[in-house]
């Protein structure tokens, strides 16, 4: 296996080049959380010429909804949810300045073309380890739309996120590599 590549957030286009679709990550700094509705709210305030609640300028979406905090820890389980829910809205913040997106699945053709046009990079995260991938957050603040509940956006401050590079600025896609047999990936 890879060894893994440290990085921390904001992303830029230049770290976006230099990152292969199988690289192994470990993320930190800040990234947001939004989901569907968020997602949605964000293109409309952005179509309408609004600024929307938060800055898309190197930013980094993880597609998630943490549960709340248990007692003593800052945030609740926080896994990925599907990424294609969001394809229909992803060109659009990737135009607005956004640079890195944590979910898991596949993304749409449209999507991994703009992902190559705006020199982004969609990582994939472990599905059902969200207690364990909550550790990895050592701060959360509630940003904009809290009347969506888990599915608000977040602020979050994260050290050694693991992650995998499934998109990356040349088309490539992990998903399609693995099943047609690509074994050089480790």
């Amino acid at each position: 296996m890879k060894k893994a590549l440290r990085l921390h957030t904001p992303l830029t286009g230049e770290i976006c080049t230099g990152l292969r679709t199988g690289d192994v990550v470990l993320l930190s700094g800040i990234v947001i959380t939004a989901r569907d509705v968020a997602h949605r709210r964000i293109c409309e305030a952005i179509n309408r010429g609004d600024e929307p609640p938060v800055s898309l300028k190197g930013e980094t979406i993880f597609y998630a909804g943490p549960t709340p905090a248990p007692p003593s820890r800052v945030i609740g389980s926080i896994g990925p949810t599907t990424s294609g829910r969001m394809d229909i809205y992803t060109p659009t913040l990737l135009e607005a300045g956004l640079k890195g997106m944590i979910g898991k699945g596949k993304r749409s053709s449209a999507v991994r073309e703009s992902i190559r046009q705006n020199h982004a990079v969609y990582f994939g995260a472990m599905g059902g380890v969200a207690a364990l991938l909550s550790q990895c957050v050592t701060a959360v603040e509630m940003i904009a739309y809290e009347d969506l509940g888990t599915e608000a956006i977040r602020r979050l401050d994260i050290v050694d996120f693991p992650l995998i590079v499934i998109n990356d600025i040349e088309g490539r896609d992990l998903y399609e590599m693995v099943m047609i047999g690509n074994d050089h990936l480790y």
